[in-house]
């Protein structure tokens, strides 16, 4: 009998569950929405902006410029063997940059600074909330969208492209060490071909998907900080979830705007760079 109910609730539990994601959708739409319209009414101060660009961009250089640099050597060390088989090794330079600007840089980037900055932003704003301090901007008539993530927003909106473009030359670089001190590919060849691969649309393409990264790190963070439960378990909560949800967003931009990109390619007869 018991096994019986047991059986019985297990459709409200699954309606609950889907329920209660649709009704978290419509939360996120909600202070999206709010986030977009405090960004034009009203500017925010300059000396938070200060200090959140501090924290988002200059305390994020190492971790980002040692990913790119080991994203460059480990293409160069999982590429050469294959490329040397049919003695295209000089070929590396063009395939390691085009593959760094297009794809690797702009992702790897981003889920980093999901790690490093989204849960920092979810466990500050969660603390925060558990604290009352968000309670209490809004009693002295602070709005705190406004006031926390605005800011915020703007940090990875506009920070998160330029440490990818960093990411991105770092990359290069350490895959050209790499191959030229370490494998011994003529650097001529090497350059030559970087040069003749990637062009100036295929960094476009890859900025341009950077943007939409540091956009949805920064909504789904501050939104986790401001929907985040009591206690300490609640903020680890909030913290793990900004950055599986980034991950997971980043993923899916990634498809979408790829897609996107070649379809505009495609329409413009623009070639892909391994195609030029």
């Amino acid at each position: 009998m018991s096994d019986f109910s047991r059986d019985e609730n297990i459709p409200d539990a699954f309606t609950q569950y889907v329920s209660g994601h649709i009704a978290g959708l419509g939360q996120f739409a909600v202070f999206t929405a709010q986030t977009f319209s405090w960004l034009f009414l009203k500017v925010p101060q300059r000396d938070q902006l200060v200090h959140t660009f501090y924290n988002t961009g200059v305390l994020s250089l190492p971790v980002v410029m040692l990913t790119g640099m080991f994203i460059g050597m480990v293409l160069a060390v999982q590429t050469f063997t294959q490329f040397q088989q049919i003695g295209i090794e000089s070929m590396l330079g063009g395939v390691i940059s085009l593959s760094l600007v297009r794809e690797l840089g702009p992702v790897l980037a981003a889920v980093m600074l999901a790690g490093r900055v989204g849960s920092a932003v979810a466990a500050e704003l969660g603390t925060m909330r558990v604290t009352e301090q968000i309670d209490a901007l809004t009693s002295m008539g602070t709005n705190p969208v406004y006031y926390l993530a605005v800011p915020r927003f703007l940090a990875c909106l506009i920070l998160i492209p330029a440490l990818t473009v960093i990411a991105d030359f770092t990359g290069v670089f350490g895959g050209a060490f790499y191959c030229i001190y370490v494998l011994d590919i003529n650097a001529h060849f090497y350059w030559d071909n970087a040069s003749d691969f990637v062009g100036f649309f295929d960094i476009l393409a890859g900025m341009c998907k950077s943007i939409f990264f540091g956009g949805s790190i920064a909504l789904i963070s501050c939104y986790q900080g401001f929907h985040c439960r009591a206690g300490a378990e609640g903020v680890g909560r909030a913290a793990t979830q900004s950055f599986v949800y980034s991950f997971v967003a980043i993923l899916l931009l990634d498809l979408l705007l790829g897609i996107m990109t070649d379809r505009f390619m495609q329409m413009l007869g623009i070639s892909n760079g391994l195609m030029r």
